[in-house]
């Protein structure tokens, strides 16, 4: 199952992101994720691992968005970008020559963290003192 190592590496990646922050009072509210369709992970699976994988860490109740990424490939005879499909070996349509460029369909990266700071709202919400 290629959901439970990537949620594994998403922790890890996480971690290591509050662990440079100086901020370490930060709560992920989303996680967006881009997951080419190549990449053989599910992207509901993805969700449902990583759900069950947060419950209990200074991640829970952080969410998991995912954009699929098509899988495009190119053909190097015609230089014409198409879908590679399984059915006809990843060949090109026009021309029938092997897949062996992908433009996309391969990623795996986290796009952008949503989140919200404890320490700046703290500081929002403390009351302002005056001098006398």
């Amino acid at each position: 199952m290629h959901e439970v190592d990537m949620t594994k590496c998403l922790l890890i990646s996480l971690n290591e992101w509050r662990d440079r922050r100086e901020d370490t009072s930060a709560m992920v509210e989303t996680v967006h994720l881009d997951v080419g369709r190549f990449t053989c992970v599910e992207p509901d699976q993805l969700v449902t691992t990583y759900n069950a994988a947060v419950q209990g860490t200074w991640l829970d109740g952080s969410r998991l968005t995912i954009t699929e990424i098509p899988f495009v490939g190119r053909c190097l005879i015609c230089n014409g970008t198409y879908d590679p499909v399984p059915e006809n070996a990843y060949r090109s349509p026009c021309c029938d020559h092997p897949l062996e460029e992908i433009v996309s369909g391969r990623e795996l990266r986290i796009r952008s963290i949503d989140y919200r700071s404890d320490a700046a709202a703290a500081l929002e919400s403390a009351p302002i003192q005056r001098q006398r």
